[in-house]
């Protein structure tokens, strides 16, 4: 696990957008794995200005979402679908035929879940999984307790959760659904490469938990210490209840040439 501290939520973007750069440029058919939220939001407003400069594209690459809310109507504003074309997809050159996600709409859930699993496996898996981290340490919506081992599958979204997302839904956390579609953390575990990103304040104690904590179901992000690529990248912020982070900042300023993120 490397840990990266950046000066600000800009700079943490840039530097995620860099690894997705050079997947861009190096393979032939990039499979990429977006999150939502607040958090990613600086790497997708990279990506969208190195399109627009001729730098990068996304003409060949496919894209797959993390969750997805049970229930809402399709093109509701608040879908992760909406919510990933509205701040990213629109704006490049990726295919609408290849952005994948679970349906939250099916008649049959489990079965969507499962036609997720194997729509990953046939396109040879995730190269690049992009995660950001809930306050409860939970990440796609791997709520605490969560199997570490777990696929695609249905989950119930604890009140706090449910009362962080309140903010996209008008305030009002009984508007935001119970019940999600969320890869499992034994899914995001198969991803070759996985990048979490994480700023503010809010963000420093589960962190401080998933990257020098114990590893534990009660902080389902902890599950990225047994992954053998993951990088997690932070502002000032984030990382400011992190105890071993000089050593973090000297390996990063003394890191090889020749080793990218």
């Amino acid at each position: 696990m490397e840990i990266i501290i950046s000066e600000s939520p800009q700079d943490a973007g840039s530097i995620v957008a860099d690894a997705i750069q050079r997947l861009l440029t190096s393979a032939t058919q990039p499979v990429l794995g977006l999150s939502t939220g607040s958090s990613p939001l600086p790497v997708y407003r990279h990506l969208i200005d190195r399109h627009e400069r001729g730098l990068i594209s996304f003409a060949d690459a496919r894209a797959f979402l993390l969750d997805e809310y049970v229930g809402l109507a399709p093109g509701h504003p608040e879908a992760y679908r909406s919510f990933i074309q509205r701040e990213f997809t629109n704006h490049i050159d990726l295919s609408p035929e290849a952005l994948f996600g679970p349906d939250g709409t099916s008649a049959d859930l489990q079965g969507a879940t499962e036609a997720y699993e194997r729509l990953i496996t046939d396109a040879g898996g995730i190269d690049l999984q992009l995660l950001g981290i809930g306050g409860d340490g939970h990440i796609g919506f791997n709520e605490p307790t969560s199997s570490l081992g777990s696929r695609t599958r249905i989950k119930t979204l604890t009140d706090t959760t449910r009362a962080d997302n309140a903010r996209f839904f008008d305030d009002d956390a009984d508007a935001v659904p119970r019940h999600v579609l969320t890869q499992g953390i034994g899914t995001i575990l198969a991803s070759r490469h996985v990048m979490l990103i994480a700023t503010g304040e809010s963000k420093a104690a589960p962190i401080a938990s998933a990257v020098e904590g114990p590893l534990t179901a009660m902080v389902p992000a902890s599950a990225l210490q047994l992954h053998p690529h993951t990088t997690i990248v932070l502002d000032e912020a984030a990382a400011s209840q992190l105890t071993l982070d000089a050593y973090y900042r000297e390996a990063y300023a003394h890191k090889p040439d020749w080793q990218h993120v």
